[in-house]
């Protein structure tokens, strides 16, 4: 026989803290924006640069971090639909 403990499912780990819920918003607007940003061609190699692989590998560091500083500073106010949406969800409504 299983103890009853075992048989018992446990609820799935979820996200309840609003600093979180924010946080997680602002990390898939920011992942939005990177990709705006890049079809835009924000990062391109500049052939007065060189174009070396090195410099493609650094430049999409940098407009990662661009998007998520935009996101942090307000964005485009995706992550704030988000935030409501996931807080909205996590209430039950």
């Amino acid at each position: 026989m299983i103890p009853p403990n075992l048989t018992e499912h446990a609820p799935a780990p979820q996200i309840r803290n609003d600093t979180q819920l924010r946080e997680a918003a602002i990390q898939l607007e920011a992942r939005f924006l990177a990709e705006m940003l890049k079809s835009a061609g924000l990062g391109e190699t500049r052939s007065e640069f060189g174009g070396s692989t090195g410099e493609d590998q650094f430049s999409s560091f940098l407009v990662q971090e661009q998007a998520l500083q935009m996101a942090r500073a307000g964005g485009i106010g995706l992550a704030e639909s988000i935030f409501d949406a996931l807080k909205e969800r996590g209430n039950g409504n």
